[in-house]
């Protein structure tokens, strides 16, 4: 195939999957990446208790080897997302790159401001519930329409569908295996409440995948 064809089939594709995109489901890609980056800005970054999936790894890796999470963790989801298109297809990677670019705009809007509830952070087993909440709702929007607000997200999406089993339980397995090697560096009941937090969010994602979508977006 030559230089000129291999571009026609590219963006022959690009074409054909933003022709089978749906703009209720970009609108809710949106809404639940934007509560994602408030939850993880007004909870996760004052109570430290979320410590599974990608965000463990980095901190790990950085921990045992010094290498910076700028660096570990763009690796790390763009080998994620590259796994989830392979398995999951080129309306995965587009709703994915909407759900990812809006939580980086959010997260930003946020940090504009000072955080809701600093007092959270004294309260490590209340934040953990919160947390739980705020991820499990918002990313089980994304995972609804078939995107991923994370790396973590591709990668549980994948393994679900590849073994067969509810989403809740794949994102069980990577937190876990995360949460286990980072015993090496982090108390024991630090560990507890990122447990909880995976265990709650874990299991919210899992219902919020069977629900029914809204009426507009069902309606499109």
């Amino acid at each position: 195939m030559s230089r000129n064809q291999q571009q026609y089939s590219i963006w022959k594709t690009i074409k054909t999957t933003v022709q089978q995109m749906r703009w209720s489901y970009c609108a809710l890609a949106l809404f639940g990446s934007a509560l994602l980056a408030f939850g993880l800005y007004n909870v996760h970054s004052l109570s430290g208790v979320t410590e599974g999936g990608i965000l463990g790894l980095t901190l790990l890796l950085e921990y045992w080897f010094h290498i910076s999470p700028a660096v570990s963790g763009f690796i790390m989801n763009t080998l994620c997302y590259i796994l989830g298109w392979k398995m999951l297809g080129n309306l995965f990677i587009a709703y994915s790159v909407i759900a990812s670019t809006g939580f980086s705009v959010a997260y930003k809007i946020c940090e504009q401001f000072d955080p809701l509830w600093p007092w959270l952070a004294e309260t490590p087993l209340l934040a953990a519930v919160i947390g739980a909440i705020f991820v499990g709702v918002s990313v089980g929007i994304c995972v609804r329409i078939g995107g991923a607000p994370g790396g973590d997200d591709a990668v549980a999406m994948s393994i679900s569908k590849i073994a067969h089993m509810d989403i809740q339980w794949a994102y069980l397995a990577c937190d876990l295996i995360v949460l286990v090697m980072a015993l090496s560096y982090i108390p024991l009941s630090r560990i507890a409440y990122s447990l909880l937090t995976v265990l709650l969010s874990g299991k919210i994602i899992g219902v919020m995948q069977k629900m029914p979508l809204p009426r507009f977006a069902r309606a499109e």
